[in-house]
């Protein structure tokens, strides 16, 4: 009810009163204020939520709180059949400064207090009236930025999870920017654990009714980390398959966009396949990855995807996991396999990986002093830096070619085997140098 107000063709004002004292107040006051006095209707909030529920709603609406027994409970009702930008001014007969906080909190323009006079009605319905005469600041010099992430992982324990919540949390605390975390595993999603928060309903309510989804729905379904991050994340049961068009998590990210500065999403993989418009309004695309056979296999495949599919989006490589020793593969493979430098490297810190579990915190606000934190403080860094001002992260230079790239498999225009990128020769242990490379 609280969402910016859109004109259509829907009635400016119109009122359900519990009795023909409050009507007999009420209808002079509206013919004075050039509406139809046919608009103030007999019944209260649940004659309302009848009636809404079936016709558009108006810009305007003045309900009757006298007969409900659970004022706070209904109110909630009637948001879910009001249209979004609607104004709601309640009346009611309990004279309660506890209720009347509670009524404004829930989304609520004004409380009136029976008996109603004139002068009372007037002043509210005048205040209403001028929320939609007021100046709209919708210029493009003055709307506000926003910065959409996607957090990608090739494999799963990969840490792409580890990093989102990490970035999500710079964002918010160092950075103070009001920061939206969406964990799409709707099922394992380990967003809300990670913080140390019970996960909720709201991603499970929105994706059942994406109807519902307004700024006031963001504001009761997300979970609060601190002052400038919230958590839209679920633990949906594993007898429920998810049942979505997606539909749910477009709208989910249009309201981001108008309500935060930053939107971090943990998108697995096959979210990534069902629902590939995930990523029609995202600016930057950070591809999680290990230095593995896996690993590099994936990352050729999902980068392969992202630049038919997502070229609008900067893409990151980041290289999570990487032993200072021996791995297997070492990076000058892994990069001259998915033709492209790895931008960041986080190296392998399994002490601190555990401290972090074990405060309920994420693992860079656990770990600042590490290294891999650094890393992870550099990756946001870039991110902020590409949101605002337009500039790409760096990556491989166009026009140089990588390492083994112009090595043909074949005819010009054959088909190239996926094992076929890998210089194998070079990834397995020969007879006079020590097995792998040092990453």
């Amino acid at each position: 009810m609280s969402a910016t107000w859109k004109n259509t063709n829907r009635d400016m004002f119109a009122a359900f009163m519990c009795d023909d004292a409050a009507l007999d107040v009420l209808r002079p006051v509206t013919v004075d204020m050039g509406w139809q006095p046919e608009k103030c209707n007999k019944g209260g909030l649940r004659n309302a939520i009848q009636s809404l529920s079936i016709a558009a709603s108006p810009a305007i609406l003045m309900v009757d709180l006298s007969e409900s027994g659970d004022p706070l409970s209904d109110i909630n009702a009637l948001a879910e059949v009001c249209e979004p930008g609607t104004v709601v001014i309640a009346v009611g007969q309990v004279n309660d400064v506890r209720l009347y906080r509670d009524l404004l909190a829930s989304g609520i323009q004004d409380y009136l207090l029976k008996p109603l006079t004139p002068g009372q009605v007037r002043d509210a319905l005048v205040q209403a009236q001028a929320i939609f005469a007021s100046p709209k600041s919708a210029d493009g010099s003055t709307a506000k930025r926003h910065v959409s992430t996607a957090v990608v992982g090739t494999r799963g324990g990969c840490g792409a999870s580890t990093i989102a919540t990490s970035l999500a949390w710079l964002f918010s605390s160092d950075n103070r920017l009001p920061t939206a975390l969406l964990d799409l595993d709707v099922h394992f999603g380990t967003g809300a654990l990670t913080l140390d928060l019970e996960p909720g309903r709201g991603l499970t309510d929105a994706i059942d009714n994406p109807s519902r989804i307004d700024g006031l729905f963001i504001e009761r379904a997300m979970i609060r980390a601190n002052d400038n991050l919230a958590i839209l994340s679920a633990e949906a049961p594993i007898s429920s398959p998810l049942m979505t068009d997606g539909s749910a998590f477009v709208q989910l990210e249009e309201e981001f966009r108008h309500a935060f500065e930053m939107t971090m999403i943990d998108l697995p993989r096959n979210m990534l396949i069902n629902f590939p418009h995930l990523l029609a309004d995202v600016n930057v695309v950070v591809v999680v990855t290990e230095l593995t056979l896996a690993g590099a296999r994936d990352a050729i495949r999902l980068l392969s995807w992202l630049k038919t599919n997502a070229k609008h989006a900067e893409t990151i490589v980041v290289a999570n996991k990487v032993h200072s020793g021996v791995g297997e593969i070492s990076r000058s493979d892994f990069e001259a396999s998915i033709e492209r430098k790895i931008n960041y490297i986080v190296p392998y810190d399994v002490k601190a990986a555990a401290n972090a579990a074990k405060l309920g915190q994420t693992f860079v606000s656990a770990n600042r002093a590490s290294k891999a934190g650094a890393a992870i403080r550099d990756l946001g860094g870039a991110i902020i830096a590409t949101g605002s001002d337009g500039e790409p992260v760096e990556t491989t230079a166009k026009g140089k070619a990588a390492k083994g790239a112009d090595k043909p498999a074949g005819a010009p225009g054959a088909k190239t085997s996926l094992l076929g990128k890998f210089d194998f020769k070079k990834i397995l242990p020969s007879g006079k140098a020590k097995a792998g490379t040092p990453a």
